[in-house]
């Protein structure tokens, strides 16, 4: 089934926002999952997917709209735009609530955990809590014509129109008037000096090629007092406030004392190794742990004067296993599909009595939530912060103990 003008309509009332960006409404004894939705509103929607068990569906118009719609913040998103910004039309406050809700509901159902009503849940602002404007990194991709853009939600085709809200003023200027290769990724960033970075990555079968069309490969990124030089083409926190947000976190949360051990899972630059390194003395020992290699020559780079810190390349499965002694706190920061059962096993049989899990998924923090539980761990402490506004994506921290 295709969203277009011959795809079938349905008026629906939502109920309960669902994880995803989604909201819950009920046709024919099935679930149908509406984008563009607000809780408690009834919309003309058209389907776009048949799941058998369940149906899916865009909001086209507002019959009844919730008391928490707004007028679009992004100009370019929607149903018929760029899925860059899929809660856009819901004032920010309400969209701290909904996902405070969705997280709440899936810690619930997927990990066995009453973290809050569904009703109380939310999400906490992150730096000063504005909705627009927060990035600091973009990919942009590029059509047959050579014209970049960003993608529609779930497909190959492109919107044209750069002006997303999530970006600072100027971030982009200029680039919807280049021509570049077809195919290619566009990555923009603005690093923490104010410096504006365009790298051109491109190519498929012999590998990747990257050209620095502005600026350098590698950006100044600032935390805690310390500098990393990071590619522009290599993970880095997108909302300008996380990295300091999240690396005080680990600070307080990990109640090092001199002469202890960590372990930096899913590590990257090494943020969390350089919070863990100061909390356990130079008589202590941090390990960090990442498979990009890009990530592992940041952190070397950027911790090379901390004699305590050991930088690894590899798969957190293979360091793990390849580990004699246990850490007494590790911290965890995997992509968005989670750690995974074989990674909490390997864990939990290390015997590392405290965990910081950071998750960027409701899903799958609260399936890797369950699996910690089901070794005898405890929530006994849970944050979720909204650290990309305007969009139905969030962070959850957890610290785990036993």
């Amino acid at each position: 089934m295709s969203a277009d003008d011959s795809a079938e309509e349905l008026t629906l009332t939502t109920v309960a926002p669902a994880n995803g960006g989604s909201c819950i409404a009920r046709h024919d004894g099935r679930v149908v999952f509406v984008r563009y939705a607000l809780p408690g509103e009834t919309v003309r929607a058209r389907l776009v997917g048949d799941r058998g068990s369940y149906l899916n569906a865009e909001a086209v118009e507002v019959l009844e709209p919730s008391a928490d719609r707004i007028d679009p913040l992004c100009p370019i998103a929607g149903a018929d735009g760029a899925g860059c910004c899929d809660l856009a039309f819901a004032e920010p406050a309400a969209v701290r609530r909904i996902k405070g809700e969705v997280v709440a509901n899936q810690l619930a159902r997927l990990g066995g955990f009453q973290w809050r009503d569904e009703a109380e849940a939310a999400a906490e602002p992150v730096g000063d809590g504005a909705a627009t404007g927060w990035r600091t990194r973009v990919r942009l991709d590029t059509s047959d014509d050579g014209r970049v853009g960003f993608h529609r939600y779930h497909s190959g085709d492109l919107v044209h129109r750069l002006d997303c809200a999530q970006l600072p003023a100027g971030m982009v200027d200029g680039l919807a008037d280049m021509r570049w290769a077809p195919g290619s990724a566009v990555h923009v960033v603005l690093d923490d000096d104010g410096n504006r970075h365009v790298v051109v990555a491109a190519g498929r079968d012999r590998g990747v090629r990257t050209t620095v069309v502005e600026g350098d490969y590698e950006t100044v990124q600032r935390v805690a007092g310390r500098s990393w030089r990071v590619p522009a083409t290599a993970f880095w926190q997108a909302h300008r406030a996380a990295p300091e947000l999240y690396s005080a976190l680990v600070t307080r949360w990990a109640r090092l004392e001199p002469g202890m051990s960590a372990w930096d899972l899913y590590g990257g630059a090494g943020v969390f190794a350089a919070a863990l390194a100061a909390g356990v003395g130079p008589d202590g020992s941090v390990l960090t742990v990442d498979t990009s290699r890009g990530a592992s020559r940041s952190a070397r780079a950027a911790l090379g004067d901390l004699g305590n810190v050991t930088v690894v390349t590899d798969s957190v499965r293979r360091a793990l296993g390849a580990q004699r002694e246990r850490a007494d706190v590790a911290v965890l920061d995997p992509p968005r599909t989670g750690a995974g059962r074989e990674v909490i096993d390997l864990l939990a049989g290390a015997g590392v009595p405290r965990i910081i899990h950071i998750g960027c998924e409701a899903a799958s923090f609260a399936r890797d939530v369950g699996l910690y539980r089901t070794h005898g761990y405890a929530v006994e402490e849970l944050q979720v912060y909204d650290s990309f506004p305007l969009t139905h994506h969030v962070e959850c921290v957890a610290v785990l103990s036993r």
